[in-house]
């Protein structure tokens, strides 16, 4: 895993398309790492800090019986997040985060337990890890992987 944000804005912009965050337990830091790259204000439009389910479930257009049923940390809150985040900052391009830092576990999930989308022009991808370390070192891996599966998405749409 790289976290190469700069490779990836420098896809998008090859394409001519935006992106957006929707971000759980990263709190900020994926928008945060992609900033830091000259001229990110080309592609990268806004973020969604959606940390508490109300504001998924108010900004991102999250489900809210599928939040009483599965809880946040699930691959189809993280789906929905990213479509929200898609369509209410009007990108071509969205990628969301959620789970459980830790340092314990939440909603019967162990601390490590990640759920990563990204949607694009073509759909959705998602993915899960079971990662370990403290709070801060599953927060930074949740960080790279979801700008590396931003990338990977995009390499793969037409």
């Amino acid at each position: 895993m790289s976290a190469d944000g700069a490779a990836l804005l420098a896809l998008l912009a090859e394409r001519g398309w935006t992106l957006a965050t929707a971000e759980s337990l990263t709190g900020g830091l994926v928008a945060a790492t992609l900033v830091e790259v000259p001229g990110a204000s080309r592609v990268f439009t806004g973020s969604v800090v959606a940390y508490d389910p109300a504001i998924k479930i108010s900004l991102l257009d999250v489900d809210p019986d599928l939040v009483e049923r599965v809880g946040t940390v699930d691959e189809e809150v993280v789906t929905q997040m990213a479509k929200g985040a898609r369509r209410r900052l009007g990108v071509d391009v969205a990628v969301a985060t959620t789970g459980v830092a830790g340092p314990g576990p939440s909603e019967g999930h162990p601390a490590g337990t990640v759920w990563l989308a990204c949607a694009t022009p073509s759909g959705i991808t998602t993915r899960r890890l079971a990662l370990t370390g403290g709070r801060a070192a599953v927060r930074a891996a949740a960080v790279v992987a979801v700008i590396d599966l931003a990338h990977e998405a995009v390499m793969g749409t037409s």
